[in-house]
């Protein structure tokens, strides 16, 4: 599906906040991706409505205002009114915020068919898609349609023009969640070597005991695609039976937190450059199957270390100083040469003047570089700071690595020859002096 900006506008009502989600209604198109034409999927405007999303107790009455409906109902108006609460979707209160922490909401929402059922069955089923850009939660929600007053009385119902369903006396689709796959924390960013949760839970309205729950995760990353995980379990007389296959070491999930919690984060230890990429986790339940999609972005900081532990200019030569970036990930790395002179308050880059090596690829993923510097003794007298500063996405601010220009040791060599020398002149008057000669 492709994404779409949408804007969340708040109202509150007498037990809990209304949230209305500007969305898209996705459909087939029927063309060839653009080709000739055609479209490969139609999008129409519609409205998702949470009611009741969570309370507000410390709302004034002055504040308090429920969501209403168009005054006049209009059949070609696409309004998906969900009635709350079904089941329990959690961190869904984030929604009531995203407006005031200025991030925007992606809603998606399309015809769904369960196991089983055909298009034209009845009640009929939506699969919503909604994720708070910029983290915090992201969900899949399976709406289910209900039967609205009107279909229960004599009275002919208003039906949907594009969707031929019934509508309630105010013009909308009443649903209800019957299952959610949900992320707390679609986008995480770990460091090589340590530990990590994928998170990942569902939420189903009615189950039937003893019902088997699938759980796969997959790993797709830069056009490959491999099974991490497979899980068959549910629950026995006594305990949860399951059906496990790994494809990677040191990685695990909890067979009776998927059952009886919902829970299906997977944990991954030991992490690796290769374990980077997007992970697919897909729930399947009785009718129902959907997934969720958890980001997972590793770091690693370069150390950074000096080719000098002083820098002198002997005999006036210029030298050569290297600043070194070893093993980091991701590739991106930039190195900038900077001078202070003793006199000065402000430093001067020398970037321009700097080289940079080729890029060097370990065999754990990482990579190193080397920027290179030739300094001249007139520019850089005693004193002066010579700084190398790093920037990397793993680090929170550039780092820095400097040194300070000396004054060049005395030359022994010169010093031992005129020693030598004086100490000769010395005994030779002495011994001119005693009349030796």
């Amino acid at each position: 599906m492709l994404t779409l900006l949408v804007f969340l506008s708040l109202v509150y009502g007498l037990d809990g906040a209304d949230v209305v989600l500007s969305c898209s209604l996705i459909e087939e198109g029927g063309g060839m991706g653009g080709m000739m034409g055609g479209a490969m999927f139609k999008r129409t405007p519609a409205t998702l409505v949470f009611r009741d999303l969570v309370g507000n107790e410390g709302l004034s009455p002055e504040l308090v205002t429920p969501y209403n409906p168009p005054e006049t109902p209009n059949p070609e108006d696409l309004i998906f009114e969900l009635m709350l609460p079904s089941i329990q979707i959690p961190n869904a209160d984030l929604l009531l915020h995203a407006d005031c922490n200025e991030q925007e909401v992606v809603c998606e929402i399309s015809r769904y068919v369960p196991r089983g059922a055909d298009m034209d069955s009845l009640p009929a089923h939506f699969i919503g898609s909604i994720q708070l850009e910029g983290g915090g939660i992201s969900l899949t929600l399976v709406l289910q349609t209900l039967h609205s007053e009107t279909t229960q009385s004599d009275a002919q119902p208003l039906m949907q023009s594009k969707l031929n369903l019934p509508l309630s006396q105010s013009a909308t689709l009443l649903t209800e969640v019957v299952f959610v796959v949900f992320s707390r924390v679609p986008s995480i960013v770990a460091s090589i070597g340590g530990d990590v949760m994928l998170d990942c839970g569902f939420r189903q309205k009615e189950s039937v005991p003893g019902q088997d729950v699938a759980l796969e995760w997959r790993l797709q990353h830069r056009g490959n695609g491999r099974k991490i995980l497979d899980m068959k379990a549910k629950e026995m007389e006594t305990e949860i039976g399951s059906d496990v296959f790994v494809d990677r070491e040191n990685t695990s999930t909890e067979a009776d937190l998927l059952v009886r919690d919902g829970n299906a984060s997977l944990t991954l230890r030991t992490l690796q450059v290769s374990d980077e990429g997007t992970y697919i986790c897909t729930v399947g339940s009785g009718d129902f199957q959907t997934q969720q999609i958890v980001q997972l972005h590793i770091t690693q900081p370069p150390r950074i270390t000096l080719s000098e532990e002083k820098l002198t200019f002997p005999n006036r030569t210029p030298q050569r100083l290297s600043c070194h970036c070893h093993r980091y990930y991701p590739l991106d790395v930039q190195v900038e040469w900077f001078s202070q002179a003793p006199s000065t308050e402000e430093s001067v880059s020398l970037s321009k003047d700097s080289s940079l090596s080729s890029h060097r690829q370990h065999s754990d993923g990482t990579f190193s570089v080397s920027s290179h510097l030739t300094l001249i003794p007139d520019k850089h007298p005693p004193g002066t700071v010579v700084t190398c500063r790093v920037s990397h996405p793993a680090l929170e601010t550039a780092t820095d690595a400097t040194l300070t220009v000396e004054e060049p040791e005395p030359d022994t060599a010169f010093w031992t020859i005129s020693l030598m020398l004086l100490i000769s002149v010395v005994f030779l008057y002495q011994a001119f002096k005693g009349g030796v000669f």
